[in-house]
């Protein structure tokens, strides 16, 4: 892999591109010139990089000649038909859909916990849901001390999770309601503002949805654990950023909130915000734009053997989507 390598983001319009964009030049990502595809709407656009206009080009399947890492977040059918296209020319792939996740042949990979799958990558590698990323980073170092049997999770969603058009409507609705004005809804099946949707993603046969299946199943995954089970409620918040959810967790070893706080407080990418007397938890308001995701509410669960409670919330666009891709292509580069 070329140490200054010539990085493309696909999707560099959306929510998530913007963000990827951001993070490659905030941690001073070695790109020797960047290359900003989309769709045809979306050509000559110009977004900033490094102080200087980069021109948005229209992806085609002549888009990857020279590349050498490519970015992606355009959307699972984007991803499926191109992504194969960019490793035909040579590229190094980093996904940001769903559509390689469960793939065998594809890494799925949150660097603080499984770095070295990236070495074993045949062109693509797959970056996590949000809300699996933002949960296991403070799971993950957890099960490593006491190995964690099952989870019973609740999600608290940002409509970020959902693309830009989404953050517009919530603007929007809170802006019709304070002015007394009829609610209109383009994106989501109820009003987001001032509710809560108990609904993110399609339902499967089960009753579950696609994203609350995700949690176990890529969990099994990235913590090559595969015996590990998941019940979860995924919900939509009226939240512009930032995902949160609450976890009970049941673990094979004995576990005590001394013990566990112990370990998440030396977790890579993790804060412990933990001091509820004075009302000190993590919120998404304040995890917002941070790189890190925060962990508190830890407590001894009363309902599990070996079981422990806690909340996690992270910026969904960074730790959930554009931080995480860019830390796998960064591990690229140590390949």
């Amino acid at each position: 892999m070329n140490r200054t390598p010539h990085v493309a983001v696909v999707g560099a319009t959306g929510a998530v591109g913007i963000e990827m964009i951001k993070t490659l030049e905030q941690r001073t990502f070695p790109v020797r010139k960047l290359t900003l595809l989309a769709s045809a709407r979306s050509v000559g656009k110009k977004l900033k990089f490094k102080g200087a206009d980069v021109t948005v080009q229209e992806l085609t399947k002549d888009s990857f000649r020279g590349i050498d890492i490519a970015l992606f977040s355009a959307g699972g059918s984007i991803s499926k038909e191109f992504a194969p296209v960019a490793v035909a020319a040579g590229c190094a792939v980093v996904d940001n859909s769903s559509a390689f996740r469960m793939d065998p042949a594809v890494p799925l990979v949150v660097p603080e916990i499984n770095a070295a799958d990236v070495k074993s990558h045949q062109g693509i590698i797959a970056n996590p849901n949000c809300t699996t990323a933002i949960t296991l980073m403070a799971l993950y170092p957890l099960h490593a001390a006491f190995g964690c049997k099952r989870i019973f999770a609740s999600s608290y969603q940002a409509v970020s999770g959902t693309g830009a058009k989404a953050i517009a409507e919530l603007e929007r609705q809170v802006d019709q309601i304070v002015h007394g004005q009829p609610v209109t809804r383009e994106v989501y099946p109820h009003q987001i503002a001032f509710n809560v949707l108990p609904h993110v993603d399609s339902f499967l046969p089960s009753g579950y949805t696609k994203e609350e299946m995700k949690m176990e199943n890529e969990g099994r995954k990235i913590m090559h654990h595969p015996t590990f089970r998941a019940s979860v409620t995924c919900v939509r918040v009226p939240v512009y950023r930032a995902h949160s959810v609450a976890v009970s967790a049941e673990f094979e070893r004995p576990v005590t909130v001394d013990a566990a706080l112990a370990v998440l407080r030396q977790a890579p990418g993790l804060d412990v915000i933990d001091n509820p007397a004075q009302c000190e938890y993590p919120l998404p308001l304040y995890q917002a734009e941070k790189d890190n995701c925060a962990v508190g509410r830890v407590r001894m669960d009363c309902a599990l053997e070996n079981g422990l409670c806690f909340w996690v919330s992270g910026d969904q666009l960074l730790k959930g989507a554009a931080l995480n891709a860019v830390q796998i292509a960064e591990e690229l580069l140590k390949a």
